[in-house]
Parts: structure tokens; C-alpha cells; sequence
């Protein structure tokens, strides 16, 4: 009998669907002593699990590489308020926050990555995409920027300021917390932005449905031509997209979806998804 081959894994938006993600491992044969397997991102929120979710992926240990997606961002962000408006959101983010071992895990979250690269496999991992006039190394030193400053004592400042849809607009003179705030936007809730690479944050459809003069962020006139394919989620509505170096694999689980895994390290990636069984989700922006 041969010897089972190592595999890595992507896996799209969980948003707190604990029962599919278990079932779309089961069906990958993930193996923790030989398998990687990389998460795009929104681990939490929405799918009524998410407890279970961060539990999960934590436990796979070093067999697990995580990237920020906004959803997760916004959880820490709540945990660093006060204990009476943690109490306040919704019931599937309470059951994280008042957890035992919320610390555990909010600690862990907080030291996943922004952005995620492996050279020997030629694939990048991002939560929603890359502004349009980066380089790859320019991304680089962008995320380790906001790495940097979600790991250390500076943390609880950026998760207060974080939010806002300004800077819309990434430029390299940028500083202090615009800077942060700017590389947030671009790395976790980016799907159209204009020539410039302007994000239009109301603009959540499928390509097609935009106002006059916005592209989806891969597909920026000038464009700047990367030696490395991307893997990302966020954008549910654009579902399964594969082209122009760009692997997007958030289709929609917990929208009534599925749950997608694209293998990115085979010459030629292959899909596995699961079907959602659950409801959509009312009353929400697909974000």
C-alpha cells in the first residue's frame, strides 16, 4: 500500500458552521499528522456556531493557518468593550465572549495572520483581496504592519479605531491609525473599488450588478501583474471564481450555500464542497 501524499487545503467563509465544517474534513480525509489546512477568513458569526468553530480550528494546532477576516476583527473588537455591551450582541457572539476559555481563544485569534504566503506552493492566503497597485512584497509589509500591532501592547487602540469606511483609498504616505484603518479595508472588505482602487463599500453584489465605473478589485484596469495566485473568501454573492491568478472560494454557507475547499498545493487545484442544509440567513447584508 503507497503512502498517503501531504495536502493542503483551503477553506472558504465558516461564519460560525460548525456541523459543515465537519463534515467537509471528514469528507477531505484530513489527516493532522500529514495535512495543512488554511481558513480564508470569518470563522465567526452568523451560523449559529462559532464557539464550536474557534474550538475546532484551534485545536488543529500548527496543522491550521488562519487569516483575519472582518467578521473576526469585529469579534475582538466587541470583546474589548464593556462587560454589560458585550452582553448586548447577538447570542451566538455572547456564547464566545462569556466562554471559559474566551481569553484562550480571542488570544489565539488575535495572533492569526493578515495575510498568509507559502513560496513552495505559489499560493497566497487573504480574507477579501489585495489593493490593485500592491506588489506582492508591498502586501507583505502592509500585513506585517497590522500583524505587528494586533500582537503587541498597541492592540487594544486598533481594535477601538479600526472601523470606518475612511480611508477608502490605500496611498503610501498614509500614517498612524489611517494607515491601519486603510490596510484593514483593503485586506478584510474589499470587493469593488474604481481605477484608482477607491473601495465602494455599498457595492456587495455579483460582478455585474455595480455602479458605472467600479471593477471587482482583480479586475482593475493597470492592474499590477503578481508571480503568485491568490486564495480568498468575503464576497458570497461572486461564489465560486476561479481566474486572473484569483481562487475566490466563499460560497455562501451560511447563506444556504455550500462550504468549498480548493487543494492549493496539486498543479491543478481541485474543489470540494458541502452542501449547506441550513436556512439562509434574514434580514442580513451578505458581508
Amino acid at each position: 500500500m503507497g503512502t498517503a501524499l501531504m495536502t493542503t487545503w483551503a477553506i472558504g467563509d465558516i461564519q460560525g458552521c460548525y456541523d459543515e465544517l465537519a463534515r467537509l474534513i471528514d469528507k477531505l480525509r484530513f489527516d493532522p499528522i500529514r495535512d495543512t489546512l488554511w481558513f480564508c477568513g470569518d470563522l465567526v458569526n452568523r451560523g449559529g456556531q462559532s464557539l464550536a468553530v474557534l474550538r475546532l480550528v484551534k485545536s488543529l494546532g500548527e496543522c491550521a493557518i488562519v487569516v483575519l477576516g472582518n467578521h473576526d476583527l469585529s469579534l475582538l473588537a466587541i470583546a474589548e468593550r464593556k462587560r454589560e455591551d458585550q452582553a448586548r450582541v447577538n447570542p451566538e457572539l455572547r456564547e464566545v465572549l462569556f466562554a471559559s476559555d474566551r481569553d484562550d481563544l480571542l488570544t489565539w485569534l488575535r495572533h492569526r495572520n493578515v495575510l498568509y504566503i507559502d513560496r513552495n506552493i505559489n499560493f497566497m492566503l487573504v480574507h477579501a483581496g489585495l489593493f490593485p497597485r500592491w506588489t506582492t512584497e508591498q502586501a507583505v509589509e502592509i500585513a506585517r504592519e497590522l500583524e505587528d500591532r494586533l500582537r503587541g501592547e498597541g492592540y487594544r487602540r486598533l481594535l477601538k479605531q479600526m472601523f470606518g469606511n475612511k480611508p477608502d483609498l490605500w496611498h503610501s504616505k498614509l500614517r498612524g491609525t489611517d494607515r491601519l484603518r486603510a490596510g484593514i479595508n483593503v485586506f478584510t472588505r474589499m470587493r469593488y473599488c474604481d481605477v484608482r482602487g477607491r473601495i465602494a463599500f455599498s457595492d456587495k453584489g455579483a460582478p455585474g450588478t455595480q455602479r458605472p465605473g467600479l471593477y471587482p478589485w482583480y479586475e482593475v484596469p493597470g492592474q499590477i501583474k503578481r508571480d503568485i495566485r491568490i486564495v480568498c473568501g468575503h464576497w458570497s454573492t461572486l461564489g465560486l471564481f476561479r481566474g486572473l491568478g484569483v481562487h475566490a472560494i466563499d460560497t455562501g454557507c451560511v447563506w444556504g450555500g455550500s462550504l468549498t475547499a480548493l487543494r492549493v498545493d496539486a498543479q491543478e487545484p481541485e474543489i470540494v464542497s458541502i452542501r449547506s442544509e441550513r436556512k439562509p440567513v434574514s434580514g442580513k447584508d451578505q458581508d
